[in-house]
């Protein structure tokens, strides 16, 4: 009994009813894998051709020379007869598929590149349409739709993260940086362990700090995003995502009084959680960057070595598997 409902018991009739009808699904399924692949071989061209990839990579989506075949087929076969206004329903058509794809299988590599392609071959058009009315306008607008209701979801699909990316890459006026900024910091303040959230982050301040924002300003924000990203060591001081964010903004360490106020700051934590890996990780990295810039007859460089050692020896025993890595960091 399960849950309050009495099992039954199948009868031998059942199971060979059952074991038969799975037996001739899979019959079909490996008869259709090989005429597609024998059309294929063929180098077989034809509506009919399509309408079999469709079935197939509904069973298995997985397969990836079908999915190349059915590309073969749009550009020799289908595309070549059909209007641009023909290609685009046709590319929409193909999205739409894809879309249902992902629905069940949504971390599968060849659908998102079978997707990207679609993309790719969105003509120009309509003529005279101003740019919010085109059709790539249109198609990347509702991606980014399509794949932030995929991250609401899943909000830790990196696939979707790289697809969203590569959206927002194709058509720049999506997104504002600081549109893209408040959504990675809902997505984070979700959840602190959105790796990709974190990156993404990182990404978009590196972009704006290359176009040439004033130092004073860039320190502004990052201390903005020190004390962000404290709240997430302090929630879950064992999750890397917070701690290499941490990392990114320390950078080679060269603003020394950040460096040092961070090294506290990770010193403070240390006290409550003392056998938390990635604060001892962080510690030694970052004094060993202190280190680097210590002069060697400054009684300091003694010290930051045999604090490092001490860290590294411990964490040795705390994470035995890579020993030999913290071997090879004593200084």
């Amino acid at each position: 009994m399960s849950h309050g409902v009495k099992r039954t018991r199948e009868t031998a009739d059942v199971l060979a009813a059952r074991r038969e009808k799975e037996r001739s699904k899979l019959q079909a399924y490996l008869e259709l894998t090989d005429d597609v692949l024998a059309r294929k071989r063929a180098a077989t061209f034809t509506q009919e051709c399509f309408d079999l990839t469709t079935k197939l990579l509904g069973l298995n989506p997985e397969l990836s020379s079908v999915w190349n075949y059915r590309r073969l087929i749009l550009l020799n076969a289908l595309f070549p007869n059909l209007s641009p206004e023909g290609t685009f329903s046709l590319l929409q058509s193909e999205l739409k598929f894809t879309t249902g794809a992902l629905k069940q299988y949504p971390k599968t590599y060849w659908i998102w590149n079978h997707r990207r392609w679609c993309l790719a071959k969105v003509p120009p058009g309509p003529e005279g349409a101003p740019v919010e009315q085109t059709w790539k306008r249109q198609v990347w607008a509702r991606e980014l739709f399509i794949v932030e209701r995929m991250l609401d979801a899943d909000a830790r699909n990196f696939h979707a993260w790289n697809y969203r990316r590569y959206v927002l890459a194709s058509d720049p006026g999506l997104r504002s940086p600081l549109d893209e900024l408040a959504y990675t910091k809902k997505k984070i303040e979700a959840s602190f362990s959105n790796f990709s959230a974190w990156h993404q982050r990182s990404k978009v301040y590196t972009t704006l700090w290359e176009e040439g924002v004033p130092e004073e300003e860039v320190r502004k924000v990052k201390d903005a995003e020190f004390e962000l990203v404290q709240q997430a060591l302090y929630t879950d001081p064992g999750d890397q995502s917070a701690w290499l964010y941490h990392r990114w903004l320390i950078g080679n360490g060269n603003e020394l009084p950040v460096l040092k106020r961070e090294i506290a700051s990770i010193e403070e934590l240390l006290t409550v959680e003392p056998d938390s890996k990635w604060c001892l990780e962080s510690l030694v990295h970052y004094k060993r960057l202190m280190a680097v810039r210590s002069d060697p007859d400054d009684s300091q460089l003694s010290t930051l070595k045999n604090e490092c050692n001490t860290m590294l020896e411990k964490l040795q025993s705390i994470d035995p598997k890579r020993k030999v890595r913290y071997q090879e960091l004593v200084l």
